[in-house]
């Protein structure tokens, strides 16, 4: 038999293992993402958002993995054939090790992110005042802190595999870590500014908060590690570093427990005798208002004698810290104010100025 005899039996059979290992990975990884849809259809029906983002999160990572190692199988099977450095054992272990390690540290991730959106999707439609229930905020920040472990854990695990020793990766980090500290203040400053606002929560993602110190006011969009983006009430985005809020006075209306109406109102000074019944009967209107909590501070007094009028003022608090809702209450208080002072058959009063004695003027003019 001649050596070109011995080259096309070793192709044939090169030929056939490698069909063989391309057959048995496409078979494998069928079956594979066949078992996860069957699970996936069954898991649908609970209520658990953990079962659905951990199968969703495993489709791609595993089918990638069986991809991969049936092709460093197949390039494995080559070596016996073709004798070349590339596919050496050595290599072949490397990148196996290497696309492990990614394979699981994206499967992390992913399983994160997929977990994290099905929460959020699950609180938004319960809308629960649960004060034991997680919130948005704390919810994203716990997030964003599991994936930044995962990637700096994945690089730690990564690095000893391709011959680099965190021991001595350290040394470098020690030696170095001053001058990038001083390069890096302002990116340090915003990272701790941004962990202070997920420990001590003055504001969350949703509320509506202004600055007396600066031109800040509008609702939370989002807090990140470096920036917090507020969205104005004219839909302007204000990206502010964390930073500044370590030194800034923020004033939050979203957490206020009330809403107070403050409003003077004056009567004509003709209605003077009237002034006691208007005060009595507002009062009383408001302790009755389904919409007024009684249970805060609530006065009604006559408390000026003004320019043009007879003043009387009202303070009270509304049960919603809806801001749209506040001001409708705040209509419907103030149109019963007016069917108060006219069912008393008195008036309210606008500046006016009054002329005496016309008649001695108009006799010394000579007219």
């Amino acid at each position: 038999m001649d050596w070109l005899s011995l080259g096309r039996i070793a192709e044939l059979g090169w030929g056939l293992e490698v069909f063989v290992v391309v057959t048995a990975t496409l078979i494998v990884r069928y079956a594979a993402m066949r078992l996860l849809r069957v699970l996936g259809k069954h898991l649908q029906k609970t209520q658990n958002v953990w079962d659905d983002a951990l199968l969703e999160a495993a489709r791609k990572p595993l089918s990638y993995f069986i991809l991969i190692f049936g092709i460093a199988w197949m390039i494995e099977i080559s070596d016996g054939y073709f004798q070349t450095e590339l596919f050496s054992p050595e290599n072949l272990d490397l990148v196996r090790q290497l696309v492990f390690i990614t394979l699981v540290a994206v499967f992390l991730i992913r399983f994160i992110s997929l977990s994290e959106s099905r929460i959020l999707t699950k609180l938004e439609k319960e809308e629960s005042s649960d004060q034991g229930s997680i919130d948005p905020t704390t919810l994203l920040a716990l997030a964003k802190l599991l994936r930044l472990s995962i990637v700096i854990s994945s690089v730690l695990v990564a690095l000893p595999t391709v011959g680099i020793e965190i021991t001595a990766l350290l040394a470098f980090g020690g030696v170095g870590g001053l001058a990038v500290g001083f390069a890096a203040q302002d990116l340090l400053s915003n990272f701790f500014g941004g962990l202070m606002i997920y420990l001590d929560r003055p504001f969350t993602i949703g509320d509506w908060i202004r600055s007396p110190d600066r031109e800040i006011e509008g609702t939370v969009e989002t807090i990140g590690w470096r920036l917090t983006v507020v969205r104005t009430f004219d839909k302007r985005p204000l990206y502010i570093p964390n930073s500044v809020f370590t030194t800034l006075t923020v004033e939050n209306p979203s957490r206020m427990s009330n809403r107070r109406i403050k409003e003077t109102i004056g009567i004509r000074y003709q209605d003077a005798s009237k002034m006691g019944d208007i005060v009595t009967e507002v009062k009383s209107m408001l302790e009755k208002h389904e919409e007024i909590d009684s249970s805060q501070t609530l006065i009604v007094n006559f408390n000026a004698y003004s320019a043009s009028s007879l003043d009387f003022f009202i303070y009270t608090f509304t049960k919603t810290t809806n801001w749209i809702r506040y001001h409708e209450i705040k209509q419907d208080v103030m149109l019963r104010i007016i069917q108060i002072v006219h069912s008393h058959k008195a008036d309210f009063a606008f500046p006016t100025t009054t002329v005496d004695g016309i008649d001695s003027l108009v006799s010394r003019s000579g007219t």
